[in-house]
């Protein structure tokens, strides 16, 4: 990898003046020397790139989001299965986190807390937002419950920075106009509002379940896709960078893939003849995801971009193996509990003028991690932004600083909560007792310790309480039958598999509910 930082600069800047100063002096010798000079020069100087457009030393950031997919299922994962050779090449020439956490193992809370930097709950944003399964004690319910309008995103912070900022695919922030995109920073939309959608256009044959899930254009202008809804998501960031490409631009590319509802074209799935049912279309899904990325990847380096752009590939949760056939191997867990398996998501960053290439970086990190870490590459002073909790990553991954970015990282959900220290991890439950895991030796959290070492879980058990203190009471919350959900779907899917097993919840009726 080639890096060219102040001091390469600098040196280029003074061999030119010694440059200048030789010919000048007009005799043979000077002339020799300042030949020798200009090569050295060539030698220090940043490569041609093709195409090349003049732009700001700030960085391009490009933040691509998967949804509901499973931890192994990337061909740099481990995957032998999926089809995914852009997003290998990424992580091939990007560092690869691989103990990358989100702040909460739903969709909606897991955004909040990646757009603001924070823990969500901090503001009341601790539980998944979908209308129809809320509480109807919810202080806020249907298209009121969305991200606060006293909370600032990475758009509005990179605005501040001279960012054209754009935003495609799924919000999940909250469905009324207050809280739309570009009323959020962005200057651009080309999304749904809601949790979930069609990958195809809503007709007739097609009917539109809820308006949450209408494609939109800009503010109110609402149009459905034309071809499948993951390549055209592609081709709108594709754009966008043609057309911001001599400006410094923030792009939040949120893919709906592969969330349910599971549905891909003829054409890919065609590509894995020996996968049936769900994981066909499951891989069929990834497969598109994996084509738009490359378009977009493709068009940085048309351009000359790609060098001095920052790429994130990450997901928002665990897989969920019973809705979509997401593989979580080799962590425990999925989608909605907090083992290793609905926390832990594939986290991959390429910034090849700035960070080294091809390798792994193995300490915590967050998603909340990635608003500080931007608005610093923009040139932010990020010791100056109040109210975030992430930590600027870019000193630990190239090896500036010692140490872990994190002393604890924390989740909670209701009852359930867990916490993160140095290798040691606490999961406290709502109907049994806390366990205890040391992460380094048993990632697959099957050696509880929590009985050989009973100071430990009662001292980190007292720090998840601290944690609990600072926290807003939540502003909505889900139908209570749904805990029942989280907790079976996890002791169905506590030890970790390779295969996406299939499962179908069905609810308990306990004696109170029997009796009412």
């Amino acid at each position: 990898m080639r890096q060219f930082n102040n001091c390469s600069l600098n040196l280029t800047r003074h061999i030119a003046e010694l440059i200048y100063a030789l010919t000048t002096q007009g005799n043979t010798m000077n002339k020799l020397l300042s030949f020798f000079v200009m090569s050295l020069v060539l030698c220090v100087a940043p490569p041609v790139l093709a195409n090349p457009v003049k732009q700001s030393a700030q960085p391009n950031i490009i933040l691509i989001f998967s949804d509901d997919a499973g931890y192994e299922d990337f061909g740099f994962q481990g995957s032998s299965v999926m089809k995914t050779p852009y997003l290998d090449s990424l992580a091939e020439n990007g560092v690869r986190f691989t103990e990358g956490y989100v702040t909460d193992p739903t969709c909606g809370p897991s955004r909040a807390g990646l757009m603001t930097g924070r823990y969500q709950q901090k503001f009341g944003y601790q539980e998944i937002n979908v209308v129809g399964y809320m509480s109807p004690n919810s202080k806020f319910l249907g298209d009121d419950m969305g991200l606060p309008l006293d909370q600032r995103t990475i758009a509005d912070y990179l605005k501040e920075r001279g960012y054209a900022t754009a935003a495609y695919g799924k919000w999940h922030l909250g469905n009324a106009d207050r809280f739309h995109p570009m009323k959020r920073g962005f200057d651009e939309f080309y999304g749904f509002r809601g949790g979930d959608r069609s990958f195809f256009a809503y007709g007739p044959k097609n009917r539109l379940p809820h308006h949450d899930k209408r494609m939109e254009r800009g503010f109110g202008k609402f149009e459905e896709p034309a071809e499948y809804l993951t390549d055209m998501l592609g081709d709108e960031a594709s754009d966008f960078i043609e057309r911001n490409k001599k400006n410094p631009f923030f792009i939040y590319l949120a893919f709906n893939a592969p969330h349910t509802p599971m549905e891909a074209t003829e054409e890919d799935l065609a590509q894995f003849p020996e996968l049936k049912g769900k994981r066909k279309i499951y891989a069929a899904m990834t497969l598109a995801m994996d084509r738009a990325t490359g378009k977009v990847l493709d068009t940085l380096k048309k351009h000359g971009l790609y060098e001095n752009t920052i790429v994130v590939f990450t997901n928002d949760n665990g897989g969920p193996t019973d809705k979509n056939a997401s593989v979580n191997w080799p962590l425990a867990g999925t989608k909605s509990n907090h083992l290793e398996g609905g926390l832990r998501v594939p986290f991959v960053i390429s910034w090849p003028a700035k960070l080294p290439q091809g390798v792994d970086y193995s300490r915590p990190v967050s998603t909340m991690d990635l608003l500080p870490s931007f608005y610093a590459a923009a040139g932010g002073d990020a010791s100056g932004l109040k109210n975030v909790d992430g930590q600027v990553i870019w000193p630990y991954v190239t090896g500036k600083m010692s140490g872990d970015p994190h002393e604890s990282l924390f989740w909670k959900k209701d009852v359930r909560a867990a916490m993160r220290q140095g290798d040691w991890k606490l999961i406290r439950f709502a109907d049994r007792p806390a366990e205890l895991y040391n992460i380094a030796d048993d990632f697959s959290e099957q050696t509880n310790l929590a009985d050989k070492y009973p100071d430990r879980v009662r001292d980190m058990f007292k720090q998840i309480f601290a944690w609990e203190l600072t926290h807003e009471r939540p502003l909505w919350t889900l139908s209570q039958k749904f805990e029942e959900y989280d907790v079976s779907r996890m002791d169905r899917y506590r030890v970790p598999s390779k295969e996406a097993q299939e499962w179908k919840w069905t609810p308990t009726k306990t004696k109170s509910s029997k009796s009412q």
